[in-house]
């Protein structure tokens, strides 16, 4: 089968998040199970140096695709990225659409313009199809690409060239739906009949989300408990009786890692390299951590506590600053690393402020430090008012570094709770999303840490579990099958 992945971000060439992982890796793992696979992207101000080569100028597989609007047309390139690893790249190009600073937005925000920068990236993404390849199955990715399953069944539904081709929608965090007023029906060219509380309507807002959960052939989204969470009304954000209504076309498939780019035997950020077999290197990279954040004289009593993430309400910092000062008072020392909302960066600055020996924060975002962190801390806390599916956790697992985690979406598919008597499990885990519950859980966590040979245990069994991408990708594999069964 020809697929063809549509998204906002992908690594290495644009990232915001989670998103951008996943799409810079599963398309290398279609394309190795034979499948052909084509990925377009925005060609955004920062992709443009990357893909440029020396005499400066662009190599365009196609020259102008053109886009109507309600008053106008733009009209977008379609820049040539080339092969990787299997995998061709394109990217679509309008200056004035895309070649601006930030991705969706200044400050984490939005442009005003989104609405018509994404309507226009979908619909050039299937003109671009019609030339270059038109595949089986388009595999669309948060709202910023779900107009493609709405224009193929509105717009194109009676192009013969596309007519046949299905749709795979994948849900990183439904909290994110792409919103808009009501006049977008029009500007998109839309017919207002597609506006409609079971269409894309939403409170009187254009959804993008809801249409692609609405028309796309299969749903996916990035963990099997998410999978269900998303149809809640705690963790649904309003679209959970539209999804509980497609729930048969639903499935969770676990994000994968790069454990290429994730190892401890081989990881070019540490101070020293080891495995499951042969430990003594991570003593010598907690060492290097320590120093890194200039925390000396911790006793190896001391568990060293890892964060690495968004200081972001979403990822349970409110109520770790709850109980900061409760915290600070056990053997423990924090190493945190990130950038965030400003009421959690004053709370994490004004916390090491007031513990300069055992709480030490790094308010940027430093990939090589982030592995240093993965390798280097004892503990590694991710507590989630809600989490799709999370990867530090899985990085970690790897490093033997024993994640301490809500059980909530991806953190509770892949965290086993620690039994000390069968030796059995991977982690920490707490449920309600309350403060005293994350510091039992952290009491737990720290009186295990005192037994050095059970806890050694705990470690190899995080750094004997596996969260690839193979099995992920044969379990889209099958999504694709289904949605081309569907269409053929």
């Amino acid at each position: 089968m020809h697929i063809v992945f549509a998204a906002s971000e992908c690594v290495p060439f644009a990232k915001t998040g989670g998103l951008a992982d996943v799409v810079g890796a599963l398309p290398a793992e279609i394309a190795k199970l034979g499948h052909q696979v084509t990925v377009y992207l925005p060609l955004y101000a920062r992709i443009r140096p990357r893909i440029e080569p020396k005499i400066g100028q662009l190599a365009y597989a196609v020259r102008s695709v053109t886009v109507p609007f309600r008053h106008y047309s733009r009209f977008a390139g379609i820049v040539d990225g080339g092969k990787q690893n299997g995998v061709q790249f394109y990217f679509v190009e309008s200056q004035e659409l895309f070649d601006r600073p930030e991705l969706y937005g200044p400050n984490g925000g939005d442009y005003p313009d989104n609405a018509e920068r994404f309507g226009f990236f979908c619909r050039a993404v299937l003109e671009a199809a019609k030339q270059l390849g038109v595949p089986e199955v388009f595999h669309v990715h948060d709202w910023q690409t779900g107009l493609i399953p709405v224009y193929l069944r509105t717009t194109y539904a009676a192009d013969p060239v596309l007519r046949h081709a299905a749709t795979v929608l994948t849900i990183h965090n439904a909290a994110y739906q792409g919103l808009f007023p009501p006049a977008t029906t029009e500007q998109l060219l839309f017919p207002w009949d597609l506006f409609t509380m079971d269409k894309v309507e939403q409170y009187d807002r254009f959804n993008f989300l809801k249409g692609g959960v609405v028309f796309a052939d299969q749903l996916t989204t990035v963990s099997h408990r998410y999978a269900e969470e998303i149809q809640t009304p705690e963790f649904g954000w309003h679209l959970e009786g539209v999804l509980r209504g497609r729930a048969a076309d639903l499935r969770g498939i676990l994000n994968g890692v790069d454990y290429g780019h994730w190892d401890p035997a081989t990881d070019g950020n540490l101070a020293a390299h080891y495995s499951a077999d042969d430990l003594e290197g991570k003593r010598a990279c907690r060492a290097d951590l320590l120093h890194a954040f200039g925390l000396n004289a911790v006793p190896d009593s001391a568990a060293v506590v890892g964060i690495v993430s968004r200081f972001a309400t979403q990822k349970g910092f409110d109520i770790v600053a709850a109980i900061g000062e409760e915290m600070a008072k056990q053997d423990l020392v924090v190493v945190a690393l990130g950038t965030g909302e400003p009421a959690l960066e004053r709370f994490f600055r004004g916390w090491a402020e007031r513990h300069p020996q055992k709480i030490a924060v790094q308010i940027r975002y430093d990939e090589a430090l982030a592995h240093k962190i993965e390798a280097g801390a004892d503990l590694f806390l991710m507590p989630s008012r809600y989490e799709p599916c999370g990867l530090n956790q899985i990085y970690s697992l790897k490093y033997g570094t024993v994640p301490l985690v809500r059980a909530t979406g991806g953190l509770d598919d892949t965290i086993e709770e620690w039994d000390a008597k069968k030796g059995t499990g991977t982690g920490f885990k707490f449920y309600g999303y309350d403060p005293r519950d994350l510091l039992e859980e952290l009491d737990r966590a720290l009186a295990a840490f005192q037994h050095k040979k059970s806890w050694t245990r705990l470690m190899r069994n995080g750094m004997a579990r596996e969260y690839g991408w193979d099995k992920p990708a044969r379990e889209y594999a099958e999504v694709y099958a289904e949605a081309a069964r569907r269409r053929g």
